[in-house]
């Protein structure tokens, strides 16, 4: 289970706005591109974005739902990677003094992630963690550094 923490010197609103702003969701989720709402308000229960992760040569066509959303203080997703199977990702925020503690839990669900956990997914799974949250911090805090090459884009509202 990859467990990591990180504090934002922003207050919980703030990192709630950039977690619940969809066009930013490709600015701090490592690997991200193409990103675009599939249904739903983001971040409401059972809303959807689907979106490519690119490993080296290989690319996933993922789709994460909201499972739980309790605005300000939990969100939890569960991200499906198609035939690597599915993992549940929880964030939550607790005010610290004026600042914000991150609490980010991710593990496999479902599928062949489950399967093949090992020690050595788990560390590629903190690695990958590490920075995201970081980037987290940086989109929050005001320093976003270079611009984003891909930018999500939202799906047009069906009828």
């Amino acid at each position: 289970m990859a467990v990591r923490h990180r504090l934002i010197r922003k207050s919980p609103a703030d990192v709630w706005e950039v977690l619940s702003d969809v066009e930013r969701y490709g600015d701090w989720v490592v690997g991200t591109s193409r990103a675009e709402l599939d249904e739903g308000h983001w971040p409401e229960l059972g809303s959807a974005l689907r979106y490519e992760i690119r490993i080296g040569p290989f690319t996933l066509h993922n789709r994460t739902v909201v499972r739980c959303c309790e605005p300000i203080t939990v969100l939890e997703l569960e991200a499906d990677s198609g035939p690597l199977g599915t993992a549940r990702i929880a964030m939550e925020l607790r005010p610290w003094g004026e600042h914000t503690l991150v609490l980010f839990d991710e593990h496999p669900l479902r599928g062949a992630g489950g399967a093949l956990h090992n020690g050595l997914l788990e560390l590629a799974q903190q690695v990958r963690n590490r920075a995201m949250l970081g980037r987290l911090a940086r989109l929050c805090e005001g320093d976003q550094g270079p611009a984003r090459t891909s930018p999500v884009r939202p799906r047009p509202h069906r009828a």
